[in-house]
C-alpha cells in the first residue's frame, strides 16, 4: 500500500511563504485582486504567488532615482518540457518581445524562453497570447516542479531519445499544478486547448495524496521550494543531470522498447555566500524502476520531499538538504514506503559526456537539424549580429519547430535537404557564426542575466562574460595554449542559475566587480568544482589566471582537461606554483622545489588580505610573520618542547603543516570540503 500524508511534517515554525500559499486559495489571491488595481507593482505576497504563474517582478536597478518609484517590470518564463517550441509559439514570443518587452528573448538553462521588460498592465495580454499560441507559463517558477529537461537532439531513429522526450512531457504533465487559478486569472476562465495527456499520467495524478483537492499531488502547501527534474539517455549529460532534484535515465531493451529508468536524486546548486550550511551538491543514485512503475516512483520522490523537506528555513528547503541530513539510505527507505516496494539496483550505463549538438546533423528520417549558438542565450539584433531577425525569417518561411538546449542555444529541425543551403545562407547573412567559427571558450560558456534586472545579483554576468572570455583567451595564448577550451560559467550571485559549480572555470558574483573563482569540475559535469579564490577582483583576472594556465601547460597529462588537472593536482600545488611564478630563481628555490605551508582556508584568506593591503606577495608576507613569531624562541628548544607538551588533538588541529615539495613528489588533491561533495 502506497503511503501518503495529508500535511507536511513541520517541526519548527513555518516560513512566511508557507502562510502565503495556505491563504492563496490555490494561487488565486491576492494576484487576481491586485491585477485589477492601478499600481505598477505587486505586493510581496502576490510576488511570491506570481512565481507559480511563471513571472518574477523586477526593477531596473540602473534606473533608480531617490524619492521616485522604482522602474518595475515583469519577467515571464515559458513552461516548455524538453525545450520544445512550436513555430506558432516562437513567432508569438518574438512579436510580444517587441510589443510589450525589451525587444529581446532569452533562452534559459532549463530550456525555456524568458521575456523581460513587461509592464504589469500588459501582463495579462502577454500571458493570454502565449497560451493561445500553444505555450504556457504555469509552473515555470514557484514551489513546485519546474520545466522538465530532456536531451535537445531531435533524433527520429534513436528510440532512447524519443522515449526521453516522451517521458519528459509525461513527467511534466504529472507534476503540473491543477488549480484553475491560472486560466481564471489570465484567460477569464477559458481553458486553452492543449495536447491530450496520456491516460496513465491522468490516473497516476488522480491517485495522489489529496484526492479531494484541486491539487491532488501538491495539496494546499505545494512543495517546500522549487523542484527540478530531467529525463535523459545513457551517456548524454547535456541536461546536467547531477544538478537536478530528480533525474531519470532511460534504459532500453535490445529492441529499443522501454525497459525502465535509473533514478538519481538530491542534486542542486544554489547556495549563499558566508553560509557554509548551504552548498552545491550532486545527485545520488537511488535505484532502478521498471517502466510501468515510473509514475509511482516519481510521486514517491516528490512526496518524500513534499512531506519532509524543510518548510521553516527556505535556505535549507531543497531536496539536497534532506538527503544530506538523512543520508541516502534513509531517504531511499522512506521513498520506498511511498513507492510500496524496494527500488531495484541501478543498471550499468556508459560514461557520461557533455554534448551541445551545434552545427548540422541528420535527424534520422531524411531531414536535418541545425544547432545555433546563442551567446548567453540572448536572442537579439545588435550591430552585425541579427539573430532575432534571422530566426524570425527562417521560422516564418519554413514553419520549423525549435528545441532550446540546456546550454542556452537553439536547434531548428525538420529541415528538408533542399532547404539546407538557403537556411545556412540566411544565418550567414545575418552575422550568425557556425560552431567552427565561434571561439571554443564562447561555445562552452554560459551566464545568467544578473544586472541590472535580477534583484539577487551583486555582480555582472551576461554583460561582461564576453569580455572576460576574450581576456582569458589572451592569457591562454600568452602561455602557449592558444587553442585550449573548457567549460566556463558565470553568475551574478551564488544561486547558480548558470550552473557555475559544474564548470571547469566558474565565476560567482561576490560583490561589485568581484567573484568567487571556482575550479576543477569535470568536463562532463559529474564532479563539482571548488573555491580557489573567495574574492577575485575582475581587474586582476590576468595576473590570477596566467600562473594557473602556465602550470596547466607545464604539468598536464596527455589529453587531460583543465578541470581534471586542477582536481588531480589540488589547489595547494597550484597556489605554490602561482606564488613564485615569474620570480627570478637565482639562489632561491624553484616553485617545484620549495617548501610549502598548507593553511586553513580562513588563515589563508586573512593572510591574502594583509598581503594585498601592504603590497607584498603572500610568500614574503608569510615569511615576515613567521620569522617575527619565531625570533624570540631559542631554536634548540622548539622541537622537544612542542612535541612533549602538545596533545594529539592539538596536533590534529594545527593551523599549518610544513612539508617538502619536490619535482618528483606526487601531487596532492585539495582537501575535500564536507559540504561540497566532489562526485564520482
Amino acid at each position: 500500500m502506497v503511503m501518503t500524508y495529508a500535511t507536511p511534517v513541520v517541526e519548527r515554525k513555518p516560513s512566511k511563504v508557507e502562510g502565503i500559499k495556505e491563504r492563496s486559495q490555490f494561487l488565486r489571491e491576492p494576484v487576481a485582486s491586485e491585477l485589477k488595481n492601478d499600481l505598477n507593482y505587486f505586493s510581496e505576497d502576490a510576488i511570491q504567488l506570481m512565481k507559480f504563474h511563471g513571472s518574477y517582478q523586477q526593477d531596473n536597478r540602473e534606473n533608480r532615482i531617490r524619492g521616485q518609484e522604482k522602474d518595475y517590470q515583469m519577467m515571464l518564463r515559458t513552461r516548455s518540457p524538453g525545450g520544445f517550441i512550436p513555430p506558432e509559439l516562437y513567432l508569438a514570443l518574438d512579436r510580444l518581445s517587441d510589443q510589450y518587452g525589451n525587444h529581446t528573448m532569452r533562452a534559459t538553462t532549463r530550456q525555456g524562453f524568458q521575456l523581460h521588460g513587461i509592464l504589469k498592465r500588459d501582463l495579462k495580454a502577454t500571458i493570454a497570447e502565449i497560451v493561445k499560441h500553444m505555450g504556457s507559463t504555469l509552473g515555470a517558477c514557484g514551489d513546485l516542479n519546474r520545466n522538465v529537461m530532456a536531451p535537445p537532439a531531435p533524433f527520429t531513429d534513436r528510440p532512447e531519445y524519443i522515449l526521453a522526450r516522451d517521458y519528459a512531457n509525461r513527467v511534466a504533465d504529472l507534476l503540473t499544478p491543477q488549480t484553475g487559478a491560472y486560466y481564471e486569472i489570465w484567460l477569464d476562465g477559458e481553458k486553452a486547448i492543449s495536447a491530450e495527456e496520456h491516460p496513465d499520467v491522468v490516473a497516476a495524478r488522480n491517485a495522489g495524496a489529496f484526492q479531494d483537492s484541486e491539487e491532488p499531488i501538491y495539496g494546499t502547501y505545494y512543495m517546500p521550494r522549487k523542484f527540478k527534474a530531467a529525463v535523459t539517455v545513457p551517456g548524454d549529460n547535456s541536461v546536467d543531470l547531477f544538478s537536478q532534484d530528480l533525474s531519470l535515465v532511460v534504459i532500453s531493451n535490445t529492441d529499443g522498447t522501454l525497459k525502465g529508468f535509473n533514478i538519481y536524486a538530491g542534486g542542486g546548486l544554489g547556495r549563499t555566500h558566508g553560509k557554509e550550511e548551504t552548498f552545491a551538491r550532486i545527485a545520488d543514485p537511488i535505484g532502478f524502476v521498471d517502466g510501468k512503475d515510473i509514475y509511482e516512483a516519481v510521486k514517491a520522490i516528490v512526496f518524500t520531499q513534499r512531506d519532509y523537506g524543510n518548510r521553516s528555513d527556505r535556505r535549507q528547503s531543497r531536496l539536497k538538504y534532506l538527503i544530506h541530513e538523512w543520508g541516502v539510505e534513509k531517504f531511499r527507505a522512506k521513498a520506498e514506503e511511498y513507492f510500496g516496494k524496494p527500488f531495484k539496483p541501478m543498471k550499468k550505463v556508459p560514461k557520461w559526456s557533455y554534448l551541445d549538438f551545434l552545427g548540422w546533423s541528420e535527424q534520422g528520417d531524411g531531414k536535418h537539424f541545425v544547432g545555433i549558438s546563442i551567446e548567453n542565450g540572448r536572442v537579439k539584433d545588435e550591430g552585425e549580429f541579427k539573430l532575432k531577425s534571422a530566426l524570425k525569417k527562417i521560422v516564418e518561411t519554413y514553419r520549423l519547430p525549435m528545441v532550446l538546449t540546456p546550454s542556452q542555444n537553439a536547434i531548428l529541425y525538420d529541415i528538408r535537404s533542399e532547404d539546407k543551403a538557403t537556411i545556412a545562407q540566411i544565418l550567414a547573412d545575418h552575422g550568425i557564426k557556425t560552431e567552427t567559427e565561434i571561439d571554443s571558450l564562447e561555445r562552452y560558456s554560459m551566464a545568467c542575466p544578473a544586472l541590472p534586472l535580477c534583484g539577487l545579483a551583486n555582480a555582472e554576468a551576461e554583460r561582461v562574460l564576453p569580455s572576460i572570455l576574450e581576456r582569458m583567451r589572451s592569457v591562454l595564448t600568452k602561455v602557449g595554449l592558444p587553442d585550449e577550451s573548457f567549460i566556463t560559467r558565470m553568475t551574478g550571485c551564488p544561486n547558480g542559475c548558470a550552473r557555475p559549480y559544474l564548470a571547469e572555470v566558474g565565476f560567482v558574483g561576490n560583490g561589485p566587480n568581484q567573484y568567487q573563482l571556482w575550479l576543477g569540475a569535470a568536463p562532463n559535469q559529474t564532479r563539482l568544482s571548488q573555491v580557489y579564490i573567495e574574492k577575485l577582483n575582475a581587474d586582476d583576472l590576468e595576473t590570477t589566471l596566467e600562473p594557473v594556465f602556465a602550470f596547466f601547460k607545464k604539468r598536464r597529462r596527455k589529453d587531460e582537461s583543465f578541470g581534471d588537472f586542477c582536481h588531480r593536482l589540488g589547489f595547494d600545488a597550484i597556489r605554490a606554483f602561482a606564488e613564485n611564478y615569474g620570480k627570478p630563481t637565482g639562489g632561491r628555490s624553484t616553485p617545484d622545489q620549495r617548501k610549502r605551508v598548507t593553511l586553513r582556508d580562513e588563515t589563508y584568506l586573512k593572510l591574502q588580505r594583509i598581503a594585498l593591503s601592504q603590497g607584498k606577495t603572500m610568500a614574503d608576507m608569510a615569511t615576515d610573520i613567521i620569522a617575527q613569531a619565531l625570533s624570540g624562541i631559542p631554536e634548540p628548544e622548539i622541537a622537544p618542547k612542542v612535541v612533549a607538551e602538545v596533545s594529539a588533538e592539538a596536533r590534529a588541529e594545527a593551523v599549518a603543516i610544513v612539508e617538502p615539495v619536490t619535482q618528483s613528489a606526487a601531487p596532492t588533491a585539495a582537501a575535500p570540503n564536507p559540504y561540497r561533495p566532489t562526485g564520482f
